[in-house]
């Protein structure tokens, strides 16, 4: 079994890989925007499923930037959210960790860079200097306020999730299965969480894109980030993660990373951030901060 980087949604119980697939609970349809399937060999699986797309849906009411009434969307809208949820503030202790960590190579705060910089490369024309000296002026998580009682964002700032979000939701999805009693599951939004293991193996076989020996993934969540997976120039040297400290789409020295860690949200923030490295010497520095991380992978850029 090899998973990449997709943008889909997979659930899997180690017994549904020995079970016919007559016997084994399937749904198809979306989550997050993209194609979601869940696939669970369990006596209550309709139910279970039907409780994991319910949550998955709860938590884009949170980090969403594509619904108006979402909790991102009216912080961004107002500057200011009252009486964030547990989950928002959650996911922000975890991104200033990781904003620390990288030395703010990941930062939320680069959403109206990204805005500004995809615009201008969508309608065909350089962007425009005010645009892009008002979006950079915004850039800084350390300007981000947040406790119980509300998320407060500096003058012109707009966060985006979207570096962490999907790890995030990947937790919470998987207690929501340990709270079920379902042991050995494995998890996928993007961002792999892997719970026990298929039948009597020590973990889930787990394959790096571009790697051809899998690994057993177990206890642990596994997050890659490709630089150039989506770019923002004709040429494709330009890659779509940004990065806040230059206030600049940059040219990258890494093709891939892809980061361990106990929790989703982590490794998928950490390798966001690690993406942005001026090669592997710094990115296994910075991440040797993060002591329950590991680097499974990392593939320079070659510039032939």
């Amino acid at each position: 079994m090899t998973l990449t980087r997709r943008r889909f949604f997979t659930i899997a119980s180690a017994a549904c890989l020995a079970a016919p697939a007559a016997q084994a609970f399937r749904w198809q349809g979306t989550a997050l925007g993209a194609r979601a399937q869940i696939v669970l060999d369990h006596p209550e699986a309709a139910r279970i499923t039907r409780a994991a797309m319910a949550e998955i849906d709860r938590l884009e009411d949170i980090f969403s930037l594509y619904r108006p009434a979402s909790e991102l969307s009216r912080l961004n809208a107002a500057g200011r959210l009252a009486a964030p949820s547990f989950e928002m503030l959650d996911c922000l202790a975890t991104a200033r960790r990781v904003h620390g960590a990288t030395g703010g190579a990941f930062d939320p705060t680069v959403q109206p860079l990204w805005q500004v910089l995809a615009e201008a490369h969508a309608q065909g024309h350089a962007p425009v200097p005010a645009d892009l000296t008002q979006a950079r002026a915004a850039i800084g998580f350390d300007r981000v306020v947040f406790d119980s009682a509300a998320v407060r964002l500096g003058p012109g700032q707009r966060l985006t999730l979207n570096g962490i979000a999907q790890g995030y939701i990947a937790d919470r999805v998987a207690r929501l299965m340990r709270a079920e009693g379902v042991a050995d599951v494995l998890i996928d939004t993007g961002e792999i969480l892997a719970l026990g293991g298929p039948q009597e193996a020590e973990g889930w076989p787990v394959t790096i894109q571009g790697e051809r020996q899998p690994r057993a993934l177990s206890g642990r969540a596994l997050a890659t980030s490709a630089p150039l997976g989506t770019v923002l120039d004709d040429a494709g040297r330009i890659g779509h993660i940004l990065d806040p400290r230059k206030g600049a789409a940059v040219r990258p020295t890494i093709r891939q990373i892809s980061v361990s860690a106990p929790s989703a949200a982590l490794a998928d923030a950490l390798s966001t951030g690690l993406c942005l490295a001026r090669g592997g010497a710094e990115a296994r520095r910075l991440l040797s901060k993060v002591k329950e991380a590991r680097l499974e992978s990392l593939y320079p850029l070659s510039e032939t």
